[in-house]
C-alpha cells in the first residue's frame, strides 16, 4: 500500500488488483461498482461471471475486496461484518431483479495483503 495514495485511490488499486487477478482465472467482468440506490443501500465491488463447464449455465459473482496492510486484528477478511453481508446481499437481490432469470450466484472475498492475494470463494451465503 502506497501511503501517497488517498483511501479511494488505495481502494480503487485493490480492487485494480483483484480484477486482473479475477480475469486471469477465467472470470469476466460484468460490473464494477455496483450501488443500490437510495441511503443505506450496499455497494458491490466486483460483480464477475465464471464459466462452468460442460455447457452449464455460468456463475455470477458478487465479490468484496478487502486490501489490508497488515493481518493484525484477524486481517482483511476479518473486517467483514455481519452487516457489510447484508448490504452486499441487498445489492446483489437489486441486481438479480432486473435479469429475466436467476443465475447460479455466490459471495467471494479477494483479500489483499502484504502477502499476496487470497480469494475466498463462496466466503458467505444469503440467507
Amino acid at each position: 500500500m502506497t501511503k501517497n495514495l488517498s483511501t479511494k485511490e488505495q481502494g480503487d488499486a485493490a480492487e485494480d488488483e483483484a480484477l486482473r487477478y479475477l480475469e486471469a482465472q477465467g472470470l469476466r467482468l460484468l460490473v464494477r461498482n455496483y450501488r443500490t440506490p437510495g441511503r443505506g443501500g450496499g455497494e458491490i465491488d466486483l460483480i464477475m461471471q465464471a464459466p462452468e463447464p460442460s455447457g452449464k449455465e455460468p456463475t455470477t459473482v458478487f465479490v468484496e475486496v478487502r486490501q489490508r496492510s497488515s493481518a493484525s486484528h484477524g486481517g482483511a477478511a476479518a473486517s467483514i461484518s455481519r452487516t457489510k453481508q447484508q448490504r452486499i446481499i441487498l445489492a446483489a437481490r437489486y441486481y438479480l431483479m432486473r435479469l429475466s432469470a436467476l443465475p447460479p450466484c455466490r459471495f467471494d472475498v479477494v483479500v489483499i495483503e502484504p502477502s499476496g492475494v487470497q480469494w475466498l470463494k463462496a466466503a458467505f451465503a444469503a440467507f
